[in-house]
């Protein structure tokens, strides 16, 4: 199910951990919460292929890592209106949701690569380490803004 982020919380089981994601065209950067819903952390980047494919894969590591709900970057505008990113990402949802019964809500993302990879740069880490590392680095900062708003609901 789809929900309102203000929401998600009163949806969520007590010690429930959340599965952030950062969806790129060609990847998608995971992350995981702990299970106080206080510190989100990179998982793993899975290269991208049809979206069955994609959602049996997070699916499962949603079971095998106790994931009880989604949070979902949300590629918004500088402006804050939505563009063809934001459709395609809502469609993803969309599709997901029709294949479990974990909620699902979504993170503004604006600005989350751009920071992800500034502080990899200013880590001294190569342009090959980089590419390994931002897009489920990512991940971890909508997740992170995801459960500082929660924490202050």
């Amino acid at each position: 199910m789809i929900v309102e982020p203000k929401d998600l919380k009163t949806v969520l089981a007590p010690k429930a951990r959340l599965m952030g994601l950062d969806l790129g065209e060609k990847t998608i950067g995971i992350a995981l919460s702990d299970a106080g819903l206080t510190i989100a952390s990179p998982y793993r980047t899975i290269r991208r292929r049809k979206f069955t494919q994609d959602a049996r894969d997070l699916l499962a590591a949603a079971a095998r890592e106790g994931a009880c709900g989604f949070v979902i970057g949300l590629p918004l505008n500088m402006d804050g209106s939505e563009g063809p990113g934001c459709q395609s990402v809502r469609q993803f949802a969309k599709n997901l949701e029709a294949l479990t019964t974990l909620p699902i809500t979504f993170q503004d993302e604006r600005l989350s690569t751009l920071a992800v990879t500034r502080t990899l740069i200013e880590a001294g880490r190569s342009r090959k380490r980089r590419k390994e590392l931002v897009d489920k680095m990512a991940a971890s900062y909508i997740l992170q803004a995801a459960l500082d708003r929660m924490k202050n609901l």
